[in-house]
This record gives C-alpha cells, structure tokens and sequence, in this order.
C-alpha cells in the first residue's frame, strides 16, 4: 500500500518531488536539531491522486489519524480539546516555491467550545478570541469561498467571531464547522485545489513550473507570536536578496502571527529589535542552515514568549544581480565550485542585468522613498488595480497599498510596483524579485486611494507616468532619463571589469562559461557596426547575414528597376547597380569580424516585399494621382502577388528563378572577400528542400568563383528551414559544406502557422489551455521541430562525420533551446548582439548542468 503520510523525522531536504520544498526543508532543520514545532507531511503523491480522482486516497484517512495521534501525545494537548486544545496549522508546499500562490490556515482546531480553554491555557483571553476570529476569516475565504470579512482592529473579537460566524452561514448556507477533524480534512482539500486555483496556473506558467507535480501539505502544531510582547513572527535572508551582500537581513513584527509579516499589512522592523537572547540564537541557526544548504535561506519564524521557532527555510529567491553576486561569494569563501556557482546563475537573469537603468545625472528630487525591494529602473503610466495594467497596451506601474496573490496577472503585466506598505520579505517584493520585475515597497508617505495617490500636497492620478528605482527605494513624478547598465558597458568595453562589484562577479562567471562551453556563439548582424558590437560583446562570427535587410530605403528603386526589366539588358543593369553596394555592405561585416567566420545568407523572402503594397499603388492609380512608373510598378506587383507568400517564391526559388540575382550577390561576396584580407565568408543558400536546388545554386557560384580568379573556394551550405529539408539531409549534406538551422521557419512550417498571424490571434488561449508550455517560437518545441533538428544532424552527419552544423534563428539566444542545441551537437548558436552574452552562458552551463546538479 501507498505511503502518503510522513513524520517530520522521516525526510530531509532532498526529497522536495514527494515532501514539497516546504516539508522536506522541516524535516531537513529536524535533522539539525533545530527547534521546529513537531508535525507531519501529506505527500504531493496524495495530491496527485485527489486531484486525478476528485477525493483523497482511500488510505488517507487512517495515516492522518496514526499522525495525528502522535502528534497530540508528544503536545501533550489534542485537536479542538474544550480544556488544553492543539491546534495546528495546514499550509501547502510543492517542489518549487510559490510563494503566496497556494493555501494556508492556520489555528485549525479552535471551535466554541475550544476557544475557551485556549484562553485558560494561555491567560489572555483576547488573543483567543482573536485567534478564533483569525481561523474563520481566513477558512471562510480559502475553503469556502466566501469573499470577504470586515475586519476592525480595536472591535472586541468576541463581537467579531460572532459577526464572522453570521458571514460564514450567509454564504455558505451551513454554520461554521466545530468538528475540528473535519476542518483539518476540509483545510487539506482546499490545499489540494488550491495548486488549480487561477493564480497558481498563471504563476506556474510564468516560472515554467510543471503542472503535474502537485503541493504537499505540512500539518504543524501552532505557535504563537501574538501572544504577548515577548513574542512575535519574523522572516529572515542570510544574506540580502536584493544586492548579495553578506550579512543578516529581514524583517519582525512583535506581537504578531506570521502571515502579517508576509502580507505587508503592517512596516516592520529590524531583526536585532526582537528579543535579545532569541536574536542570538537566531544568528547561530542562520549560519547552521547557510553552511548545510551551501547557499542564501530564506527563513521563516516566530518566538512564542522569548522561546524561537523555526517555521520554514529554503533556498532563497534572489534578484539577478543577488543571484551573480553571491554565486562568486560562496566560490570566494570556498563553499561552492565554480561549476557550481555556474549552475545558480542564469542567461535569464543576465538578460535582467543589461536592461537600462535611471541615469543618475538626470533626477531630480523624488516624490517619495521606500525599501528598494527588486533592482531595476521603471517608468510607465500610473494603475491601481491588477485588471487595468492587464489591459493597459502601454507601460505601467501599479501601485497598491500591498499586493495579494490575485494581483499576479497585473504585476506581470507591469513594469514595475509600488507599494505604500510591507518590506523586503512582502507579498509584492518576494514575487517582484522572483520574475525580475522592478519594485519598491513600503513608501509610507504615499497614500494610496481608488485612482489616485497622494504624497503631501501632491496627487498623482491613474494615467499619470512615474519613475521608480528598484535599488534605492526612490519614486519620481515624470519619466526619468535611462542609461546603459553598467553590465552592458562592461560588455562593450567601455568599462573594466573590476568598475563595479556586480560586474566583477559577471565577468568572473562569463570567463568560466567560456572555458568549459563547448558550442560556440555567433551573432546575426546585417551591417559592420552590428558585427562590430556583437564582437565586443564575445561573438566568434556571424552566424547569418540577413541580405535582404540591404534591399530597403533608397535602394528600392534599383529593386524597382530589377522587377520591371523587359530585357535581359536592363535586368543586368539593375544587378550591375547593387553590386558595388552589395560589395561594401559585405566587406563592412567582414573588417568588423576580421579573422572570424561570416555566413551570408542569399536573398530569402518574396520579392515583392521591397516593392510598394498592392493596396497602396492600386489607390494612387485610381484616384489618379500615380503616373506611368506606378502603373508599370502595380502591374509588376499583381502579377507577382502570392496568397500565401512565406510558401512561395521566395529563397532559393528566386534565386533560381530570377537570373543574375544570387550571381550577383555571391560575386559582391567573393570580391569583398579579396577586398579585406583576413576575412572567411560562408554562402548559406535558404529555403531548399531538395538537394538539386542547392546543387544549382552551388554550380552557379563555383563559376563565380572560378571567374574572380579564387584559388579556393568559398563554402557554400544550406539553411535548414523546410521540413522536407530535415527529413532528407542526408542526401543535401553531399552538396553542402555546413548546414545552419533556420528555426523560425522550421517552427512555421513544421507547426503550420505564420508567426506574424497567430501570436496575436489564439496564441494566448493556447497557453491559457495548455497546449503550449511556452510559445514555439520563444523556446525551441523539443518535442516536434527538435525531433526534425536532431534527425537532420544525424544524417548529415552521417555522410559527413565532420559537417559544421549551427543554428540562427532566435532560439540560438533562448536558455532552454541553447541547452537542446548542446546536447544536439551542434557547434554554434546565432542570434542578436544583445544575447550573444546570454548564450555564451548557458552554452556554458550545458556543459556543468550535463555533469552534475545544482542545490537549488
């Protein structure tokens, strides 16, 4: 029989998958003889089957019962005992922390008859009452859905439970239940549904969490830091989340329970104010757990009349620029490998680091400060609730008094947020810093209302822009001037590595990346000073040459000129016109990646996309107002107009279809290749699908080749972009000297959809429902066009063992479809300048990540 019920002595933290991250951490300070409240686990496998059946394993209940048995006899007390009740808490916790997404409540156990005697066992009759009042507002809301309990805090809490009992029934149609086994059973099931709930799935999909893994339940006796002055609820970082910097960092509230923390409904304060002699013991723990979990926890606890209790730890969610800093400290302090410290970093998070941030030389005074809570520079239009940034179709900010779990979509939607309340460890900073987002909590001088706030005599309204700074806490009015980050400098070479704390430890980590990478990182760059940046920015190439994009502005007219040509004459004249552009637009790139491979790709889509649209030239001849040319040109266009141009004539169709033009383009190639010593040019041909084309195409510039007087020959490869291209490489590879994947097109083509028509159209409902995880065209579909990718390198490969293979879409930049295209093996990834540093570091995290796994 299925074991589903665990004793906190029976886990550590390595079983997160069975025990959630939540209870397997409880187990793990257990084993470190730590103080936590004894209690047990429900594992995330008893969810699976819930959620699977709709009701619990039939076994379940037996399990619990033997737990909570055991429980009471080591509390010395029973659940919902009229004279000396236990009460117990029913929290959620799957492998990956969510926070703030799934279930908890808490004093479960209290009914009218218990609560009396819970005021007898602790002497203070109000903070009975008052836990009571806690049980029902906050069971009514997460078990039985009842919207919403007016809370005052200066009204008698007996008058409030009385009140809240009378909410309860008018929703529910049932009274409040005084079985406390049935609360504990009840609590357990909205615990399991709650991983469904609209928020949890939205999160999940944010953090490409999976959705099968289920929660965990972990049922712990209470303790209470609202039961005098001596007591209170803290939440403590090892180190500081935000920057990386060492030391003790969080936050306490006396007399207080622990969701109060979390909520950001009251500012807190600094560790060293709770209890002297709890605070001591504090410090000694948090250097026990950083030293077992070789990393930055994240604790949770509370003091229950000067005695401290640990209520959770884990691994701590970190900005970007936490997560690169404290990677090179542990490795400085001898705790971690570099390797290691590779694996706790991200491209993602790098990518976080080179967006702009406020230039210090254009503030002027801020509005208003609070605790920079995520680092970050955001400026957007001002909302107030999570439904208008999610509709906003420009940048915004929102702004609430605190964030709750249903404001996930709107803090997604928004650049950044700004709250009048909480702290470091609040609902809206701990989220924020998870997805990156910028946020300043806990700006008290604000005063948030339903469309406004106000700070002294000033009103800011909803629509109005604001500046916020989520490193030094500050808030302006008016859009603030941005300046490059100091990572991005330090990329481009304008500053040194050692300029800058942050840039230090990025440089140290990119020099890892680098060595132990096996793919290299080209760029895509259609003009030298693109080349020129993406080199400073650690490129070994260019792994595609657009062409196409040298065909726009005033080089239309030659296009014109080559469409309406009635001889042979005239077409070469048009073609004798680009060459010389052509020419430099090539030697350009080549000086700028001098010593470096440079693959240019021929002309690829219809031509008809460098002429004027139908619809415009149609008009201004029938409204009179084209002349000769126009008619000509509209005339040109309509013959050449396509339903369906991406399947058209386009790529290495044109090519062979409208003579001279690839001729054209391969001698600018092959004589800016003789203009600039030093330079290795590659000709990729797109579109083909079938090995007669691209031999052709490979005849026609050998030619050239031979007429420019090349000793020898320029590689000529292929892009990988047709389906059928894929499932005949091995018969392609004898004509091709490199093939490089074009995974739009193949992602297009292989799925069946235009990109441009469909993101905008079904795409979200397709996330929405499941059928994506992630758009195919932001992360690599392993599954299906992957399948094609992994089929067209074993072919080609196996005529040639030593063909070059790379990729050029936008992928070859994406953390997720680096990683495939490693353990494809491949041997480079291409993409934009920009994320030519984010590839080069998950290139190198593939190698530590294929051999070994991280703590986190």
């Amino acid at each position: 029989m299925t074991k589903y019920v665990y004793d906190f002595s029976e886990g550590h933290k390595g079983l997160k998958d069975l025990l959630g991250g939540k209870g397997a951490n409880l187990c793990e300070m257990v084993r470190l003889g730590l103080p936590v409240p004894p209690g047990f686990i429900i594992s995330t496998e008893a969810c699976r089957v819930y959620l699977r059946d709709g009701k619990p394993p039939v076994s379940l209940e037996a399990e619990v019962d033997e737990h909570l048995s055991a429980l009471e006899r080591s509390m010395g007390r029973k659940l919902g005992d009229p004279a000396n009740p236990l009460l117990v808490s029913v929290r959620s916790g799957g492998k990956f922390s969510m926070p703030g997404m799934m279930e908890t409540v808490l004093n479960v156990g209290l009914t009218d008859a218990s609560v009396v005697g819970l005021a007898a066992t602790s002497g203070n009759e109000r903070f009975a009452w008052d836990s009571y009042r806690r049980l029902i507002q906050m069971f009514g809301k997460t078990v039985c859905g009842v919207p919403s309990f007016p809370h005052d805090d200066k009204a008698d809490p007996r008058e409030l439970v009385t009140r809240y009992k009378e909410i309860f029934r008018e929703h529910t149609g049932r009274d409040f239940p005084q079985d406390p086994r049935e609360q504990l059973d009840m609590a357990t099931a909205a615990v399991f549904d709650s991983w469904n709930t609209e928020r949890a799935i939205i999160y999940r999909r944010q953090e490409r969490i999976p959705a099968d893994l289920g929660t965990a339940v972990s049922i712990v006796a209470m303790v209470f830091g609202n039961l005098s002055a001596d007591s209170g609820t803290g939440v403590a970082f090892t180190r500081d989340p935000s920057t990386g910097h060492r030391g003790i960092y969080g936050d306490y509230l006396a007399n207080a329970q622990g969701e109060d923390v979390v909520a950001g409904i009251r500012n807190t304060v600094q560790l060293d104010k709770m209890p002297a002699q709890c605070f001591a013991e504090l410090k000694t723990i948090m250097s026990t757990l950083e030293s077992n979990y070789r990393d930055l926890c994240d604790i949770e606890f509370t003091v229950e009349r000067g005695k401290l209790w640990m209520l959770q730890t884990r691994v701590g969610k970190r900005t970007a620029a936490a997560a690169f800093t404290i990677a090179c400290h542990l490795v400085e302090e001898g705790i971690i490998d570099m390797d290691e410290a590779l694996r706790r970093v991200s491209g993602g998070r790098l990518a976080q680091l080179m967006f702009p941030r406020f230039d210090d030389s254009e503030r002027p005074e801020p509005l208003a400060s609070g605790v920079g809570a995520s680092p970050g520079a955001a400026v957007g239009k001002v909302v107030f609730t999570s439904a208008a940034a999610v509709a906003a179709k420009q940048p915004v900010i929102l702004v609430r008094r605190e964030t709750n779990p249903d404001d996930l979509p709107g803090m997604i939607a928004s650049q950044g947020i700004l709250t009048s309340r909480g702290g470091k460890t609040s609902h809206a900073a701990v989220v924020a810093r998870g997805m990156g987002k910028t946020c300043v909590c806990g700006a008290d001088s604000i005063v948030v209302g339903e469309d406004s706030f106000v700070v002294g005599e000033t009103t800011v309204r909803e629509g109005d822009v604001i500046s916020i700074d989520g490193t030094t806490g500050k808030v302006y009015l008016g859009e603030i001037p941005v300046s490059a980050s100091p990572v991005v400098q330090y990329f481009d070479g304008t500053i040194d590595a050692e300029a800058d704390p942050l840039v230090t430890a990025v440089d140290k980590l990119m020099r890892h990346a680098d060595g132990v990478r096996r793919l290299k990182v080209r760029t895509n760059a259609d003009t030298g000073e693109d080349a020129a940046r993406a080199r400073r920015f650690g490129a070994q190439g260019v792994g595609l040459t657009r062409t196409e994009h040298m065909f726009l502005g005033d080089r239309r007219p030659l296009i014109e000129r080559l469409v309406l040509a009635t001889s042979a004459t005239e077409q070469r004249a048009a073609l004798d016109a680009l060459l010389p552009l052509q020419r430099k637009d090539f030697a350009d790139i080549f000086r700028a990646m001098q010593g470096l491979p440079v693959t240019i790709r021929l002309i690829d889509p219809p031509l008809h996309e460098f002429l004027p649209p139908l619809e415009e030239l149609a008009v201004k001849v029938a409204t009179g107002e084209g002349d000769e040319h126009d008619k000509e040109l509209l005339g040109a266009v309509r013959r050449m107009h396509e339903q369906n141009p991406m399947l058209g004539l386009r790529g290495v169709r044109l090519g062979l279809v409208i003579p001279g033009l690839f001729e054209m383009q391969v001698r600018a190639i092959v004589q800016a290749y003789l203009e600039v010593p030093g330079s290795q040019p590659e000709i990729m041909v797109p579109l083909v699908g079938a090995v007669q084309e691209l031999e052709a195409v490979r005849s026609a510039a050998t030619a050239i080749m031979v007429d420019e007087g090349l000793e020898h020959h320029l590689p000529v490869g292929t892009m990988i972009e047709v389906p059928r291209a894929a499932l005949t490489a091995g018969q392609i590879a004898h004509a091709a000297d490199f093939f490089s994947f074009g995974t739009n097109d193949l992602t297009q083509m292989g799925w069946g959809f235009s990109r441009d028509d469909v993101e905008g159209t079904f795409f979200a409902r397709y996330l929405e429902l499941g059928i994506f995880g992630v758009s195919p065209f932001e992360t690599l579909d392993r599954d299906g066009i992957g399948r094609l990718v992994r089929l067209a390198v074993d072919e080609g490969r196996a005529v040639k063992p030593d063909l070059k293979i790379g990729v050029c879409g936008e992928h070859g930049g994406d953390p997720e479809s680096v990683h495939f295209f490693h353990t494809s093996g491949l041997d480079y990834v291409s993409c934009s300048p920009f994320r030519v540093p984010i590839a080069r570091l998950e290139a190198g995290r593939a190698v530590v990540l294929a051999d070994g796994t991280s703590d986190e």
